[in-house]
């Protein structure tokens, strides 16, 4: 009777964490949803994996900000960029750009890759460097002084032509490795889908990525999910954070 109603209990168990499984792969319920109370201030990023984006309907979702991908490494340029940049900057939304990081490629190459493809708007948000690992990088790492070398020239192209000091995206990971201590002056935007970035202090990120499983109405790309963020501050606390951050060029 007793293994009858472990194996029942290891049964349920089982069926439990499927269906949880399921849940969380589509996106039905996250392991973070912070409160709009402590969070007022939200938005998303995007690419050309979703597709055409509807932005009169995608911007009146809750959501305040966008950062849209514009280039990544030294030569490549996101296809659906120009439309999204356009389009998103007619909605009430605060705008922003980003750069994927490349290990493997010069940083002036690619801070002029980067500038090649987005405008110097009035009211943008400041440029952003997505640095995370991608492929092997995460076990193939280069020395810190290399990425630093790497970095610290985008950094300096975008600080020079926009006229804003970036905002640097990371991964727990790659923060550790390469940025923990040497980049305290710069917003961090950190990803982390499964807790509150507790961990980096509640004082050291700007943004917070806390889901990449949102599905919201007005795109239909080959990507059905949608990345949720927000700011660490209230409404006017972000609109501190955009006038602090105005470039030096209208």
């Amino acid at each position: 009777m007793k293994r009858k109603i472990i194996r029942g209990l290891i049964g349920v168990v089982s069926v439990s964490i499927i269906i949880i499984a399921i849940l969380l792969y589509n996106g039905v319920i996250w392991f973070n949803n912070p409160s709009h109370k402590d969070y007022p201030v939200r938005g998303v990023d995007v690419s050309s994996y979703q597709g055409t984006i509807d932005w009169k309907v995608l911007s009146q979702q809750d959501i305040d900000f966008v950062f849209i991908k514009a280039t990544e490494g030294s030569s490549f340029k996101d296809d659906k960029f120009d439309y999204n940049w356009e389009n998103a900057t007619k909605t009430k939304l605060k705008v922003g750009a980003y750069h994927f990081f490349s290990f493997d490629s010069s940083g002036i190459t690619q801070a002029k890759n980067f500038i090649n493809a987005v405008p110097v708007q009035k009211g943008m948000l400041p440029p952003v460097i997505d640095f995370e690992f991608y492929g092997d990088k995460g076990k193939n790492t280069i020395i810190k002084e290399k990425a630093h070398e790497i970095l610290n020239q985008i950094i300096s192209a975008f600080e020079i032509h926009y006229g804003q000091r970036p905002i640097i995206y990371a991964t727990p990971d790659a923060y550790y490795l390469y940025l923990k201590d040497d980049y305290k002056n710069y917003p961090i935007w950190i990803r982390d889908v499964i807790r509150k970035p507790k961990w980096l202090g509640n004082d050291q990120w700007t943004f917070w990525q806390y889901s990449n499983r949102k599905v919201l109405k007005g795109y239909k790309g080959t990507e059905k999910f949608i990345d949720m963020n927000v700011f660490n501050g209230s409404d006017i606390e972000f609109q501190k954070f955009i006038d602090n951050s105005k470039g030096i060029k209208p």
